[in-house]
């Protein structure tokens, strides 16, 4: 059994229940390498969200995370608005009018996300970003695709990100306001990593 536009409303649901939850610690997270806005522009975006679900409700999984797309764009302010705006803007093309995702589509959504924010970002593994979360997900997630079954694909997506995000505290940032204190940058965790985390996470949620 696929994943449905019902699972898609309930991941968004999720990830702005994640947003307010963590919005403090993302904000804290972000105050000794950026702006310590990252928690506060997550939280806001993800409410934005919820209140374009409600007044139009999409269709398909791709209609959601296409107007999750433009709200986080217009919402989060910073780098991360364009990342995520980017990242689910491509996973919407990807799926398309699918009705009824399968674990190879999703597979390849969530690839078409992360190839999404390393060509808006510019930054690749080991800079010490949201790619460090992103990228051994979708690795893990083509893996699990092969059973054919979208749940592991989606937990193995997560678990993954998460380890991703703690593998970001000993590196030195290379991208974005972090890349500016060197050194400095080292022995603190990337917010992007661990909001990229907590959304994937509640994908998988979402699915249970």
């Amino acid at each position: 059994m696929g994943l449905d536009v019902t699972w898609a409303v309930r991941w968004l649901t999720l990830s702005a229940e994640a947003m307010a939850e963590h919005r403090v610690e993302l904000i804290e997270l972000d105050r000794p390498i950026g702006d310590s806005d990252h928690g506060e522009n997550m939280d806001r975006g993800f409410k934005a969200v919820m209140d374009k679900l409600a007044e139009s409700p999409p269709d398909t999984p791709g209609a959601a995370l296409k107007l999750t797309a433009m709200a986080l764009m217009s919402k989060v302010g910073g780098a991360a608005g364009p990342l995520y705006g980017t990242a689910f803007l491509r996973a919407a093309t990807a799926l398309g009018s699918t009705r009824d995702i399968d674990a190879g589509t999703l597979a390849a959504a969530l690839q078409a996300a992360r190839d999404g924010i390393v060509a808006r970002g510019k930054a690749e593994s080991g800079d010490k970003t949201m790619v460090d979360a992103w990228t051994p997900a979708i690795e893990a997630a083509a893996l699990a695709a092969g059973d054919g079954d979208v749940h592991k694909v989606l937990l193995a997506a997560a678990e993954a990100a998460e380890a991703g995000a703690v593998s970001t505290d000993p590196m030195l940032a290379r991208k974005g306001r972090a890349s500016y204190l060197g050194e400095r940058s080292i022995g603190h965790r990337d917010p992007g990593a661990v909001s990229s985390a907590l959304i994937l996470r509640a994908a998988a949620g979402a699915a249970e």
